[in-house]
């Protein structure tokens, strides 16, 4: 069995972490893969000292891995998805950050939750993604074209807001004067589509969220879609650019391109465990349930 082994930050926890996950993986017999830059930060600091195969891109990272280890917060699992594409190489997010809707296994669970990997007791969630082109077409979108959690249009050098013309399969829906509009996939949902007002949706849902940023016209709601959707959006604005970020990569485009945003052609494979379901995270996460009087 092979394990790929992704991070790309040194936090406060990360060195007791990785020595426990890379214990039990040898313990086991598994064959361990990290990713190179990961890799270097974790030998500058003494974590590891022994040698390991090492990937940088996606191209060298096979799909005869039987899972992928995320270790940080949700924004690791992100960048981690650009590693893995369509390789249907499933993600365990092991949390060293703060609030984890994605990275949902906690240190004290590491060695009983990644037992389960090892005998497949586990369950596997299917993330839809979303896919970006644009008219005119820009380098940036060539390759990794598609978002995991979230696309937003903003402003860029300006206080001013923009306005975003907005249609859906074709039919004009209206044109938002905000900071800007947030399409979130389900799994999106739970970050910057919630801050500005958006709906939660279960993983499952076969859906997408168009979420207004701070829109001036008040009567301007979150709408819930189904996610064949092809969404057209037309920019316009005091400046010459603005902003498209997916997930966090971001780029500066002109005034005059449309913005089309569809359903990508692959899915993204969470491991999910019957202890830390997305239910019984939100409910933990956003405190639902709990008496705040006491």
């Amino acid at each position: 069995m092979k394990i790929a082994i992704f991070g790309q930050y040194y936090q406060n926890n990360t060195a007791e972490i990785v020595t426990k996950v890379v214990q039990f993986l040898e313990a086991k017999s598994i064959s361990i893969a990290f990713e190179n830059s990961f890799l270097k930060i974790l030998q500058e600091k003494n974590i590891i000292t022994n040698e390991y195969p090492s990937y940088s891109n996606y191209a060298e990272l096979d799909s005869d891995f039987e899972a992928l280890i995320s270790i940080g917060g949700d924004g690791t699992i992100l960048k981690a998805a650009t590693f893995i594409r369509d390789k249907n190489i499933p993600i365990i997010g092991i949390n060293a950050g703060r609030l984890g809707f994605l990275a949902t296994v906690q240190f004290e669970n590491i060695e009983t939750l990644l037992q389960k990997v090892l005998i497949k007791d586990y369950i596997i969630s299917k993330r839809s993604l979303l896919s970006v082109k644009t008219n005119p077409e820009y380098q940036n979108f060539k390759d990794l074209d598609f978002a995991l959690n979230e696309v937003t249009v903003a402003r860029k050098d300006t206080t001013s807001m923009i306005t975003i013309e907005t249609s859906l399969n074709g039919e004009y829906l209206t044109s938002y004067w905000a900071d800007g509009l947030i399409v979130s996939t389900p799994t999106g949902s739970t970050g910057y589509s919630l801050s500005c007002g958006g709906p939660v949706l279960t993983p499952e849902v076969a859906s997408f969220v168009v979420t207004p940023m701070a829109p001036h016209n008040l009567n301007a709601r979150p709408l819930v879609i189904t996610d064949d959707t092809e969404i057209e959006l037309k920019i316009s604005g005091r400046e010459e650019q603005f902003l498209i970020s997916l997930d966090s990569r971001i780029a500066a485009v002109s005034k005059e391109t449309t913005v089309y945003i569809r359903k990508a052609p692959f899915t993204i494979s969470i491991i999910e465990f019957k202890e830390e379901t997305f239910l019984n995270t939100i409910r933990k996460k956003l405190l639902w349930g709990a008496d705040k009087r006491n």
